[in-house]
C-alpha cells in the first residue's frame, strides 16, 4: 500500500510500533517525527506530511492550543480517520494533568472528520524506556494496583482503527489483564533480571520536592502529581476486556512484557 496512513511520533514508545503494526499489515506508512521535519512547535511544518494522507496516529500535543489547530488542518486536507492516544479515564482526571490530551479529545470529538480515542492505561514499558527505568524508583504510589498495558497491543488496536472504517465514534480502554501493584511489578523485574530494583514511596508533597530539586518546572511537577492522585484513588486500576474483544485474543500479560524485554 501508499504512505497514505501518517504516524506521528514515529519514532516514540507507541509510534514505532505502530508502524512496525502497520507494515507488518502490509502498510508502508509516513513517519513524522523531528528527525523528518515535523515540529509541533512550529505549526509551519504540518502541512506537507499531510498531502494525500487518508489516516492519522495522533499523540497530543503538549501545547492545548495546537490540538485543535492540528485537527482542522487534517480535515482541510482530506483526512478521514484520525486516532488519537490518550490516557484511561481522562474524563476524571483534573485538566493540569494532560491539558493537551483533554484538548486532543475535545478537537477530536467536536470537528468532522471521524475518529477513534484510544485510552489507555500507563505502559508496561514505562519500566524499561524512560519513565520508570531507575534502579531506585521513588514514587508517590500505594497499594493500589494498575493492569499496565503493554504498548505493542495499543499499535494493533491502532492498526484496525487507522485501516478500518468499524471503529469511527469509538472511545476504547486499553488495559492489560490483570492489575499489579508497582511492589509487585518491581518484583517480577528483579526476579527476570537478576538484579534487585526498589521502590521507595513517597507522598505527594515528597514528590513534588524531589521533581523540583530534579530541575523539573512546578507545572510538570503538578501534572505529575495530578496523574499519580488518579492512580491512587483507583480510577486506573480495573482491567477492561477491550484489548481481547478487538484483537480476538487476550491482552499481553506483564509476565510477558518481562519476558520479552529482560530474557
Amino acid at each position: 500500500m501508499t504512505d497514505d496512513i501518517l504516524v506521528l511520533g514515529a519514532t516514540g514508545k507507541t509510534g514505532r510500533r505502530v508502524v512496525d503494526s502497520l507494515e507488518a499489515a502490509g502498510v508502508t506508512p509516513r513517519k513524522a517525527s523531528r528527525a523528518t521535519g515535523f515540529d509541533w512547535n512550529d505549526p509551519t511544518t504540518w502541512k506537507q506530511f499531510l498531502h494525500e494522507v487518508t489516516a492519522v496516529y495522533l499523540i497530543a500535543p503538549q501545547d492545548p492550543a495546537h490540538a485543535a489547530q492540528f485537527t482542522d488542518l487534517a480535515t482541510t486536507a482530506g483526512v478521514r480517520r484520525l486516532v488519537l492516544l490518550s490516557g484511561r479515564s481522562l474524563d476524571q482526571v483534573p485538566t493540569t494533568f494532560a491539558p493537551g490530551m483533554h484538548a486532543a479529545e475535545a478537537a477530536l470529538r467536536t470537528g468532522t472528520t471521524p475518529w477513534t480515542i484510544l485510552r489507555a492505561n500507563n505502559f508496561s514499558q514505562n519500566f524499561s524506556e524512560e519513565a520508570w527505568t531507575a534502579d531506585d524508583l521513588a514514587l508517590p504510589v500505594d497499594d493500589t494496583p494498575e493492569p499496565f498495558v503493554d504498548v505493542r497491543d495499543i499499535a494493533e488496536v491502532a492498526t484496525l482503527a487507522l485501516t478500518t472504517d468499524d471503529h469511527h465514534g469509538q472511545t476504547y480502554d486499553l488495559s492489560g489483564p490483570q492489575a499489579l501493584t508497582f511492589d509487585e511489578a518491581v518484583a517480577k523485574i528483579s526476579a527476570a533480571t537478576g538484579h534487585r530494583k526498589t521502590l521507595t514511596r513517597l507522598t505527594p508533597a515528597e514528590y513534588r520536592s524531589y521533581l523540583l530539586a530534579e530541575g523539573l518546572p512546578e507545572e510538570v511537577a503538578t501534572e505529575l502529581n495530578a496523574l499519580y492522585d488518579a492512580m491512587r484513588a483507583g480510577i486506573l486500576a480495573t482491567p477492561t476486556d477491550d484489548i481481547a474483544r478487538l484483537l480476538g485474543r487476550p491482552a499481553t500479560s506483564f509476565d510477558t512484557y518481562v519476558s520479552d524485554t529482560w530474557r
